[in-house]
């Protein structure tokens, strides 16, 4: 049966802050992390990039982890973010489907994917976060551009979704609540 979605802590998006939102999600609290903790990780992470002497006078708003106005941080800000948690980031191999993933496994936080989008007619082009997780037994979508969490009726269902999401260029990223793979 459900949970009382009421109960369910689901942030809506704004800009381009799908991972903030994506992360507080899959946490379920608000503020578990936020713009200025993305924004420190993002410029930690500038700090040992090695190529950092190739920026343009563009790379003070756009950013090589982030774009300093809109957000839009990648996956190493993620695996950051997590990773300082005590959490396990592990890149999901499309090549063996949703089928291979285990959804009851123990350890299992949650799923983190990366989708492409098309906005405004098709003339943006980015990627979008999403935060899937289950929840008092119940797997929900938690996309923030959703306007409230939507449950799976079951793992059959989450793993459609998933091999749907891979089918389509996106990436499946799985959380664990431990620090080794």
């Amino acid at each position: 049966m459900a949970s009382d979605l009421n109960n369910i802590y689901h942030e809506k998006q704004r800009l381009q802050f799908c991972l903030l939102h994506s992360l507080n999600n899959l946490f379920q609290q608000k503020d578990a992390f936020t713009r200025a903790s993305l924004n420190s990780i993002a410029e930690r992470l500038v700090l040992d990039d090695p190529e950092k002497e190739f920026w343009t006078p563009f790379s003070f708003v756009f950013k090589p982890h982030h774009n300093s106005l809109t957000g839009n941080y990648d996956i190493n800000v993620l695996i950051s973010a997590l990773e300082e948690r005590g959490k396990t980031v592990i890149w999901h191999d499309g090549r063996n489907g949703a089928s291979s993933i285990d959804l009851d496994d123990g350890v299992l936080m949650g799923i983190v994917v990366n989708v492409p989008v098309k906005r405004y007619a098709g003339l943006w082009k980015s990627r979008h976060w999403i935060a899937v997780k289950k929840i008092d037994g119940v797997w929900y979508n938690l996309d923030s551009d959703l306007q409230a969490p939507q449950c799976f009726k079951d793992c059959g269902e989450v793993r459609e979704f998933l091999d749907f999401i891979m089918s389509h260029d996106g990436q499946v990223l799985l959380v664990k609540n431990e620090n080794r793979q």
